[in-house]
């Protein structure tokens, strides 16, 4: 096949609605084993991320040891620690061979049908080395820090969405799309 005909050759991503693309074009988003349509972000493949090495602990809390604020007494607590020691940057960080500093962060769920779900989704994502990252801390403004990669974690058991806790209705709903975004469902 000659270069024009190649050219001339379009393909349709099939979880997209009307995206098409000259596969010479296309063939450049392709990256790891995964695809990510540059027009809406819908992922193929299975995408894999550039966490670096940690540990992630996951605690399931009896009611009352740990309570969420708007969910009753009776409700058990999952908490999620992650843990990152300090490092050097791999090849595939943003600046290898440069040193990084690593964190602790704690995360919460409620123990029922919906907190369950997004647990085992954030292991996934965990496993895929989506949840954190290296770059610049938005809170404190330093550079090469493990900071977290999109997906957002209630931090805290109380306070509602300004304070990174509980209640927040719509937390659950954002998470799932969060993390569907990244391909993991």
């Amino acid at each position: 096949m000659d270069n024009l005909n190649v050219d001339k050759i379009v393909i349709k991503l099939s979880k997209c609605t009307d995206h098409y693309f000259h596969q010479r074009c296309i063939v450049h988003c392709y990256k790891k084993g995964f695809l990510v349509c540059p027009n809406c972000g819908k992922t193929y493949g299975i995408r894999v991320g550039s966490q670096p090495d940690g540990t992630i602990n996951v605690i399931r809390h009896p009611p009352g040891i740990v309570p969420l604020s708007g969910y009753p007494s009776t409700m058990g607590t999952i908490q999620i620690n992650y843990f990152f020691p300090n490092g050097t940057q791999k090849e595939d960080h943003p600046f290898p061979g440069q040193p990084y500093e690593g964190t602790s962060r704690t995360g919460y769920l409620p123990d029922d049908e919906e907190g369950n779900e997004v647990l085992r989704l954030l292991q996934l994502a965990w496993d895929r080395k989506l949840t954190f990252r290296i770059g610049t801390s938005l809170t404190t403004g330093k550079e090469n820090q493990v900071i977290w990669n999109g997906v957002h974690h209630k931090t805290s058991t109380s306070g509602g969405f300004q304070s990174f806790g509980y209640p927040d209705d719509t937390y659950f709903a954002r998470v799932k799309e969060e993390l569907s975004d990244l391909g993991v469902q």
